[in-house]
């Protein structure tokens, strides 16, 4: 090994579907690679089918490959923690049975050491009511899913949202850990950071997409949620982003807001439950609203790139 290459190690993680563990720890700093697939069983040739019907013994897993210089084992702990529910012995939210169910697999006596010190402090913070039942196992063979399993997050991002949401999963990690604002700090720009976060507003005809005009659709920028398509987008004459309906209501959460002296209809995404804007009866469309929203909200995905980042489903669209 040579100076200029980083010492890999590996880490195993199981936590229900495995969609939802790769699509959570797959952006961290220092994550080289990350494989959807199956370990624990006893079976020399799962597949999806089989581990699902709770014949081979096997977990849905994750297998990382990682620079510890870059990001500690100690971290990826406390990241896998806070996707799954370590109090359920049964599996994971609507996932059930003995392929859902959650454990930490070490690689090293370092990592053993490492999870059970990282279990114990779980168990201290009293974050839950109920025992943690999280296993830590000695590392198995790791049989890496089939292709369509691994970046699924990525290759079908409007289902796994849907799934991601629909599971009970979103909520969980929403109640159990609250979002952090520092780190949202450090990615946001100050602007996007005092509108969906402080529900602050952006000067009209001073910001990014009030006469944005290229064919895309515009996702939440903490989370990437689809919000809008540039095919329902007019010019109002507001001097912000204006659209005549959502592209899909189940992605955004409606609150009345009585600030600065004025009852008004608030819009908010429902995943990252960033402020977006207002909506307003006064729209062209047939139902005649007029979503107003602020463009530090939004990140614009031009049409051509639909596919290569996930929004594939949005393609047709375009056609």
């Amino acid at each position: 090994m040579t100076a200029s290459q980083p010492k890999i190690e590996k880490a195993t993680f199981a936590g229900g579907c495995f969609w939802c563990i790769e699509a959570a720890l797959s952006p961290i700093e220092g994550v080289m690679d990350i494989q959807s697939g199956y370990t624990g069983g006893h079976d020399s040739k799962p597949s999806y089918e089989k581990v699902c019907s709770h014949t081979t013994g096997h977990l849905e897993a994750v297998q990382i490959k990682f620079d510890p210089e870059r990001i500690a084992y100690e971290e990826l702990l406390n990241h896998f923690w806070q996707q799954i529910d370590p109090t359920d012995p049964g599996g994971q939210f609507h996932d059930r049975g003995e392929s859902y169910q959650t454990a930490i697999f070490y690689h090293s006596e370092e990592q053993r050491l490492l999870a059970e010190a990282s279990k114990k402090a779980l168990e201290e913070s009293k974050r839950f009511s109920k025992p943690i039942v999280t296993g830590i196992l000695p590392a198995l063979p790791f049989y890496p899913a089939e292709d369509y399993h691994q970046g699924y997050h990525k290759k079908n991002s409007l289902r796994y949202k849907l799934y991601h949401q629909g599971s009970g999963r979103e909520d969980f990690i929403k109640k159990h850990w609250p979002k952090d604002n520092g780190e949202l700090k450090k990615r946001l720009t100050p602007m996007q950071y005092q509108v969906t976060q402080e529900n602050g507003t952006e000067p009209a005809f001073r910001n990014e997409f009030w006469d944005h005009k290229q064919e895309g659709i515009y996702v939440d920028i903490v989370s990437g949620e689809p919000l809008f398509s540039s095919k329902d987008k007019f010019d109002s004459g507001c001097g912000w982003p204006s659209f005549t309906k959502p592209l899909l209501k189940g992605y955004l959460q409606e609150k009345q807001d009585t600030s600065h002296h004025m009852t008004r209809t608030e819009v908010r995404s429902v995943e990252a439950d960033s402020h977006l804007g207002h909506v307003f009866e006064d729209g062209p469309g047939p139902e005649g609203l007029r979503y107003c929203i602020n463009s530090a909200a939004l990140r614009f995905i031009p049409k051509e790139d639909l596919e290569r980042e996930g929004y594939g489903d949005f393609s047709i669209l375009f056609r």
